[in-house]
């Protein structure tokens, strides 16, 4: 089902599957382990049939599925102009979980590029500062193709491809104005705009959070550099946080399923499994209240 006003979508299993290993501590017994529930931020401009792609990884493991993706020119405005958009989606995506009471399930990020890094950068600063989520327990969050930091040209090949379909000179401009907005607030106005705004890239580097961390990327991504999703494995590494890295090689930005469909779903597996099995505990401030 779908909402009209957040537009996303939950796959609910017909019936929740438990993984089950042996236990020793239980007299030979099979101990069940709960599967996570899954969410997915999509990239900018993909579709709910882009994401049902790698929600049906998840979904035939008998995991809960949440599919979203923040609208397009919030990615590339709003979060430029350091308008609080994107806070106000993560804050109701949380909520969600509170709605279909599922909010006492374990959690696992699937995040993709920088649109879905920049919306999941405002759901962990609620996961820490915000007591009505205080008590939910993320396990892990897997990073496709990204995140990266500041790069103009990589954005704007982004961009060009959300709009690829649109009249040719209203896409001109649309990537004029946002290329005017990147130039003005990140370089001209960079020592104001970080009075008040700090860029999701390095909120990301020093994050809180340390639950486990797989980052899927490729050498051969125009859209965000290699470079970018290396040094934030070594930040998070540095921030004794578990981290693994698969680099494709040759795959293009988000485009790792498409052509490695086999070894990605191995790695996505895998890494669930090894997160729920782990039972590695958030690491978490203690909660402000919520103004």
């Amino acid at each position: 089902m779908a909402s009209a006003e957040l537009n996303y979508t939950i796959e609910i299993p017909e019936e929740p599957c438990r993984s089950q290993e042996n236990s020793s501590n239980q007299g030979g017994k099979e101990a069940e382990t709960r599967q996570p529930l899954v969410i997915l931020l999509g990239w900018g401009g993909c579709t709910d049939k882009n994401l049902a792609k790698y929600s049906a990884i998840y979904h035939k493991r008998g995991c809960i599925v949440i599919r979203y993706t923040a609208p397009w020119h919030m990615v590339f405005f709003s979060e430029s102009l350091g308008l609080p958009s994107l806070r106000v989606l993560a804050q109701k995506l949380l909520e969600l979980l509170f709605d279909h009471e599922v909010d006492k399930e374990p959690l696992l990020f699937h995040v993709f590029s920088n649109a879905g890094a920049m919306l999941y950068r405002h759901v962990l600063e609620l996961l820490h500062t915000h007591r009505r989520f205080c008590h939910l327990c993320v396990v892990g969050t897997i990073f496709d193709s990204g995140p990266g930091d500041s790069n103009l040209v990589g954005a704007l090949r982004a961009l060009e491809a959300i709009l690829r379909r649109w009249p040719v000179m209203l896409r001109l401009l649309i990537q004029g104005a946002f290329t005017l907005v990147a130039v003005l607030f990140h370089i001209l106005l960079a020592p104001l705009t970080a009075l008040f705004h700090t860029h999701f890239y390095d909120r990301l580097l020093n994050s809180a959070s340390r639950w486990p961390e797989l980052y899927l990327y490729s050498r051969a991504d125009k859209v965000v550099l290699a470079r970018d999703v290396e040094r934030m494995v070594e930040a998070r590494q540095a921030h004794q946080v578990s981290v693994r890295s698969v680099d494709f090689v040759s795959s293009a930005h988000v485009s790792h399923l498409r052509d490695f469909p086999t070894h990605y779903t191995s790695l996505c597996v895998s890494f669930m499994r090894s997160c729920v099995h782990s039972g590695v505990p958030r690491s978490t401030p203690s909660p402000v209240p919520h103004k």
